[in-house]
């Protein structure tokens, strides 16, 4: 089938081409559930035979909905928030949506309102924060009472829509695989005192020694660069009794094992090393590293969900908030060993 020379495809185009009607493309394009999955695929294969663009503006017009949702994020030149923000935007284009972004490098709470209020101009559908701050999580239920509302790294936001990794579990992981291959005890470094991530992946540590019975040593707190990984895992280095780390990022446990290096600690025969997110260099690291991976795309899938989810209620409805954890999983690779004999 062609279009006549001249226009572009419309809906009614697709629809002949597909032997549906005019409503079912509409179901399709705008995510229905109750559309066969070979009439969705039938749809979608004339849309592309065909080259249907959708019309943004008349169908904002006819069903008050711009197929925008915006997003808020923090530091996106760290790993995490980075990978988290590319896992909501392919969430978010695979269900037809487009993305408007503000990166905010200071996480208060004004910051946080104001950007919200930018991206209501941009007429958006709702809001997907990435909130790894304990303040951001606390101010957004009232900063976004107009639109729908999903953090993702949220921790246990009580008043919203949450997805977001087992951060304490995979810190557990780390630990528990240290512990099993004979170590007396773990020490941490972590990440700064005021992300939501940092303060689950101590608990995690602190719980999995305390299971086992172990020294709880204190804490050390980084701000996820290499620089304070080496000049933390420089300190543990003097101290000839530490024989495991768990380090609460890839980028932290680089700057350790140079300092580990530097100091003549030999990793793993002399301290064993562990880190958190599996960043694709990380496998490259001397020695390569094992580590706890997160999946920022199903993170990014989770909370794209929930807001749609938000977004097909009938106006006036509400729903519980729901909360969506993706598991960790432990990546051994050889900076882990059996502790070395006394």
């Amino acid at each position: 089938m062609s279009v006549p020379s001249g226009r572009s495809p419309v809906m009614a185009d697709v629809a002949r081409l597909a032997g549906v009607s005019h409503q079912t493309v509409s179901r399709v394009l705008n995510g229905h559930p109750n559309v066969k999955t070979e009439t969705q695929a039938r749809v979608q294969a004339a849309i592309e035979e065909l080259g249907y663009r959708r019309n943004s503006s008349a169908r904002a017009l006819v069903t008050r909905r711009t197929g925008v949702i915006g997003v808020v994020a923090f530091d996106t030149t760290l790993y995490g928030p980075a990978q988290t923000l590319a896992g909501i935007e392919q969430a978010a284009r695979a269900a037809g949506y487009f993305l408007s972004v503000v990166t905010l490098q200071r996480v208060t709470r004004q910051e946080v309102s104001e950007a919200m209020d930018y991206l209501a101009q941009q007429a958006v559908e709702g809001y997907v924060v990435i909130a790894p701050h304990r303040t951001v999580v606390e101010g957004l239920a009232d900063a976004a009472a107009d639109r729908p509302v999903v953090a993702v790294e949220g921790g246990e936001a009580p008043d919203l829509p949450v997805a977001t990794v087992d951060q304490g579990g995979g810190a557990e992981l780390a630990v528990r695989h240290l512990l099993d291959l004979g170590h007396r005890t773990v020490h941490h470094i972590a990440g700064p005192r005021h992300w939501l991530e940092a303060e689950y992946r101590v608990a995690g540590w602190r719980r999995a020694l305390e299971a086992a019975g172990a020294p709880v040593p204190e804490p050390l707190f980084g701000d996820w660069r290499p620089r304070s990984g080496y000049d933390l895992g420089g300190a543990l280095a003097r101290d000839r009794s530490v024989t495991a780390m768990f380090v609460a990022n890839d980028q932290m446990a680089l700057g350790a094992l140079r300092a580990l290096a530097e100091a003549g600690v030999r990793v793993p025969e002399d301290v064993s090393v562990v880190g958190f997110d599996d960043i694709p260099e990380a496998e490259f690291f001397t020695p390569p590293l094992t580590t706890v991976a997160q999946d920022f795309s199903e993170v990014g899938r989770h909370g794209i969900r929930l807001l749609l989810e938000r977004l097909r209620l009938a106006d006036g409805a509400s729903a519980a908030p729901a909360r969506h954890v993706v598991p960790a999983r432990l990546v051994v690779r050889t900076s882990t060993a059996a502790a070395p004999r006394a």
